[in-house]
């Protein structure tokens, strides 16, 4: 059934399915009816874009200086929950299509909804998590080893992520309503178990966990996805939130198209499958019978059936030449805004990250470039170098494919578990929050033969296997994963920047230290030292959340050991029915948590646990400390936050100077247009190439740089597809790096799903004169026909 519900991503499916379709959706609409029950909380969502510049700007995730957006995939958002008792506490609940949080962003965003809200959202209560993916606009974080090769702070890539956050917030505050919360990991027939999008990418490491252990656990990654579905009194369903383990790195390394990844896309997924299949009501006209708008393809009628005459229709339309246009045109065209209805919320769906520590979407396995054989177990490596040690994705050799999916493999689990939701959260809305310095932090561990003993973290540092990278992205030079020795050139070229002292190396033991960023100041820190950790709960389900990537083994045991805590209390208030959830890469960046038996055999994750050996047991030694003080209702200490290090910021990213096209072109002129009396067929791509401007000018907030629309009638165009649909591509390029001049190339892979018709496509954008002016144009293709 979940592959015809996919065919309103421009999937391809069968018309002949149709009528199976729709009666599955009454089934299972009806039985969504029957779990709304009386509410106990406050419930808002809110969503926004946060896309950020598609030019110039360097990619955050795989620190590749060469991966450099030119163009948009689909559109990054930010989407947020609120969960209030009426007359007690609330949460909030960030997820954002972001490699991961920013200590600065939160820094930025709290301050703005302090002076907005007052003390009502603060850090204690509001948590921003990323999704991870790699193919996002980087320089918003402000420790210096994350800003190197997007050329240091990027104030735009900054700027439109604590916007969307806000905003999105906003909406949230402002939609709260009475609402029910439901929960599930278990949709009847099946568990929450989604088998088939994630495989572990660092076996031998997870191999050196107690064999013991292992053999509780069925596989070596989580399989399970856990999903909120929100239900508004008045309106029924309006959001569903997911967590569920696997990196965003379907989209590799050399993509330069800005991508929420596969989570990304499932998101896109199961909110236009929602705003298709939803509620019923009476008005069919505007909206579907079940109430909620229905993507624009999904209700033009089919009025053309004579090939002949949609091909004389078309050939009446030819390209028009660039024209300045309002700011505004572009947001006004969007497929998505054209289809809120003002007076309801819209559905939010967000696709969380949690432990994906070493957990990958490239599920086939890796592979080495060079001879197709699977690369080394043991340290990832073909011929003895890692560059060539690639892991393929389940479309290889197409990573769009890939992208897809893997998204729609979680679109489909989580709608399942969201139609079958039943267990209706219950009990307080709480929250702990504490900042921490894991620098010098002591650890009381327990021996195995009774008694105990103190450790201390240590100040960060990235061994040697970090710059080996991994099979989603290999490094470079002659670095491996699984390298607990280094090599005596590279430690030259560390001793450049900083030599780790005695006291450090001992510490970092048996990680061989690369860069020594903990104890590196200038010009300014180069990692965190003080980090945020934070425990949000709602009713009997918790959140965690944590500043970083915790591995597979790593995120069970601090899940168990929180779990714990909260059921062995005594008090009642939690049972056998316990949710606990990771948030992982929440309100901070610190790169990775392995375990202390993964941390010995230094693969890419545990050379990158920053803190030493011990740094998972500190972080559960801490959150038990916070899941203690939440059951007795006491409060904890704030701890001395981290630094704002905005005013240090420094940036060298070239500014765009000017834009400009040949002698008696203009902006928005088709420079190479769809051939003459054109039809094609489902399936085929359209590809029209303008003469454009620098993204960057304009990054066209909640608009499109790219859309498609349809002939209604004589002269009437709508939208049917925009820059957020998985199907249209919006890819710029200039002719050289410091021309003024710039192309911007749409191409539109037609889906199955397209009625028969007249199409165009057209292009938006600004243009950046040499004074500093903004002007923003429109131009649009040639007409033609959809067969």
């Amino acid at each position: 059934m979940m592959e015809l519900l996919a065919s309103i991503h421009c999937y391809f499916w069968s018309p002949s399915r149709t009528i199976c379709l729709w009666m599955s959706l009454v089934l299972l609409l009806q039985y969504s009816k029957t779990v709304i029950s009386k509410s106990d909380y406050l419930i808002g969502l809110g969503s926004y874009d946060i896309t950020g510049p598609a030019a110039d700007v360097n990619m955050m995730g795989y620190a590749n200086a060469e991966q450099i957006a030119s163009g948009i995939h689909f559109r990054l958002r930010a989407r947020s929950f609120i969960v209030a008792e009426p007359q007690g506490k609330r949460v909030v609940f960030v997820n954002l299509d972001a490699c991961m949080a920013s200590q600065l962003v939160t820094i930025k965003v709290i301050e703005r909804l302090k002076a907005r809200y007052g003390e009502l959202y603060t850090e204690q209560n509001v948590a921003i998590s990323g999704i991870h993916t790699h193919a996002g606009p980087g320089g918003y974080l402000q420790y210096v080893v994350y800003l190197i090769t997007s050329l240091g702070f990027v104030r735009q890539s900054f700027d439109v992520l604590v916007d969307g956050i806000e905003k999105s917030i906003i909406q949230a505050h402002e939609n709260l309503r009475p609402g029910s919360i439901f929960v599930n990991k278990d949709s009847g027939f099946s568990t929450g178990e989604l088998l088939d999008a994630s495989v572990n990418r660092s076996p031998s490491a997870y191999l050196n966990n107690p064999a013991s252990e292992r053999r509780k656990h069925k596989y070596d990654v989580d399989k399970e996805m856990t999903l909120l579905k929100f239900v508004d009194d008045q309106w029924g369903p309006v959001g569903s939130f997911n967590w569920f383990a696997t990196h965003g790195t379907s989209m590799s390394r050399t993509n330069s198209l800005i991508s929420g990844d596969n989570k990304g896309a499932a998101a896109r997924f199961m909110e236009d499958w929602f705003e298709k299949n939803g509620i019923k009501s009476s008005d069919t006209n505007e909206s579907g019978s079940d109430g909620l708008p229905r993507r624009v393809s999904n209700i033009i009628p089919n009025i053309h059936d004579d090939n002949n005459k949609l091909l004389e229709l078309a050939t009446s339309f030819r390209s028009s030449p660039g024209s300045p246009a309002t700011q505004t045109m572009s947001v006004a065209r969007r497929v998505r805004g054209a289809l809120k209805q003002a007076e309801k919320p819209g559905f939010v769906s967000a696709f969380c990250q949690t432990n994906c520590g070493d957990v990958s979407p490239n599920v086939l396995g890796a592979f080495c470039t060079d001879t197709g054989l699977p690369c080394d177990f043991n340290h990832s490596t073909c011929g003895g170098k890692n560059e060539l040690c690639y892991g393929r994705g389940p479309g290889y050799p197409d990573e769009f494919e890939s992208t897809r999916i893997i998204g729609e493999r979680q679109f489909r689990k989580a709608v399942d578990l969201f139609e079958k939701a039943s267990e209706q959260l219950k009990g307080e809305v709480d929250y702990r929050h504490t900042y921490i310095d894991f620098s010098q932090l002591e650890v009381t561990l327990t021996k195995v033969g009774g008694g105990s003993e103190v450790v201390k973290t240590c100040p960060a540092a990235m061994g040697f296997a970090f710059a080996a990278g991994t099979t989603d992205g290999p490094g470079a030079f002659d670095f491996k994963q699984g390298d607990d020795q280094g090599n005596p050139f590279w430690r030259l070229v560390r001793d450049v920047l900083k030599t780790p002292d005695k006291k450090q190396v001992d510490c970092q033991h048996p990680k061989p230290i690369l860069l020594d960023t903990g104890e590196m100041k200038q010009p300014y820190d180069w990692a965190p030292s003080v980090l945020p950790i934070q425990i949000l709960r709602i009713g009997q389900f918790v959140i965690l959340s944590v500043p970083g990537e915790f591995t597979t083994m790593s995120g069970r045991r601090l899940r168990n050991a929180v779990k714990t805590v909260l059921t062995r209390s005594g008090n009642g208030e939690f049972g056998s029915n316990t949710h606990v959830v990771i948030a992982g890469l929440t309100n901070t960046y610190s790169q990775y948590v392995a375990t202390l038996e993964e941390y010995q055999v230094q693969r890419y994750e545990g050379a990158s646990t920053l803190y030493g050996p011990h740094t998972l047991s500190a972080y559960i030694q801490e959150f038990q400390k916070l899941a203690t003080a939440l059951i007795k209702g006491q409060p904890v200490e704030a701890g001395m936050p981290p630094p704002d290090l905005l005013q240090k910021q420094i940036s060298l990213l070239t500014p765009v100077i000017m834009d400009s096209t040949p002698a008696g072109k203009n902006f928005g002129d088709v420079s190479s247009d769809v051939p003459a009396n054109s039809t094609f067929k489902r399936g085929s791509t359209v590809t029209v190439v303008f003469w454009s401007s620098c993204p960057r000018n304009d990054l066209l907030t909640e608009g499109t740089f790219a859309l498609v629309e349809m002939l209604q009638g004589k002269d009437t165009w709508t939208p049917m597809y925009d820059d957020d649909d998985f199907c249209l591509r919006f890819k710029w390029s200039r002719p050289s790096k410091l021309s003024p001049q710039s192309k911007a190339t749409i191409e539109w892979i037609i889906p199955s799903s397209s009625s028969p018709g007249v199409y165009r496509i057209r292009h938006f954008g600004a243009s950046k004169g040499l004074m500093g002016s903004i002007r923003h144009f429109t131009g649009s293709s040639s007409a033609f026909v959809v067969a």
